[in-house]
């Protein structure tokens, strides 16, 4: 099983999950993929001003100070990769044929999608012939779209979950193939519930791994009229956040 990762640049909560991950399958992992941690036709100050409006100057200290204590303490994805010998490149466009054909000179039979805020289309979906996994913070089909965990936390919810999936072309679904669901801490910032889970998920993916290779792994078809969707929190959004007793740090 040739796996191939595609990513984003986080300093902060991902290097743990591929220690983790590496540590079991990083001799079946051919690469790791890293792509820009932006939207499509988002650039790095627009994305920043989005965040000032939505979570003010606090949120954006809060940010930067953990990115440089992440950088001065040398955490990074490409860190992690070289502790278990698995290559790392950085990638515009996960979509892009130039990739495509990378992957098959590779022989990627398996992508896993983590945190990619990349749109995969059908070339990319059809490559690898194990298929296409994303792993989304929240029990699916509930919470699809961006920033589960921040809106189940203001939201009130005594429950979260992580689900690891098939993807196809539409946002947040496919076929399901494994989920976790765990109980939200009283007091737990954003940040400290973003590290739990993705502690959780990296175990969920090992699991869903292992199955796979025995060959016994269960799909099923998510039911998208029983769940909901989020997209970027509005400043209502953050108010319920705080007035919940929530803070990001």
């Amino acid at each position: 099983m040739n796996i191939v990762f595609l990513t984003t640049d986080d300093p902060i909560y991902l290097p743990a999950f591929y220690d983790r991950v590496l540590a079991a399958y990083g001799a079946q992992t051919r690469e790791v993929a890293i792509v820009p941690p932006l939207y499509k036709n988002q650039t790095t100050s627009r994305a920043a001003w989005r965040y000032y409006r939505t979570f003010g100057l606090e949120g954006v200290r809060g940010l930067v100070s953990r990115v440089a204590h992440a950088k001065t303490r040398r955490r990074s994805i490409a860190s992690a990769c070289r502790r278990h010998g698995v290559a790392c490149n950085f990638v515009a466009d996960v979509n892009a044929p130039e990739f495509l054909e990378h992957l098959r000179d590779i022989g990627a039979d398996l992508l896993i999608s983590v945190s990619c805020p990349q749109i995969f289309k059908r070339d990319l979906i059809d490559l690898p012939a194990l298929g296409c996994l994303n792993i989304h913070g929240a029990a699916l089909p509930l919470y699809r779209g961006v920033m589960p965990s921040f809106w189940m936390l203001a939201n009130g919810e005594d429950d979260a979950g992580v689900s690891i999936y098939f993807v196809n072309e539409q946002i947040d679904a496919g076929e399901l193939c494994g989920q976790r669901i765990f109980a939200i801490e009283p007091h737990e910032t954003l940040d400290e519930f973003l590290r739990r889970s993705k502690a959780i998920a990296a175990d969920l993916l090992i699991e869903v791994l292992e199955s796979l290779e025995r060959g016994d792994l269960t799909r099923t078809q998510l039911d998208l009229s029983q769940g909901s969707y989020y997209s970027w929190p509005d400043k209502d959004a953050v108010r319920r956040f705080r007035a919940a007793g929530r803070r990001l740090w």
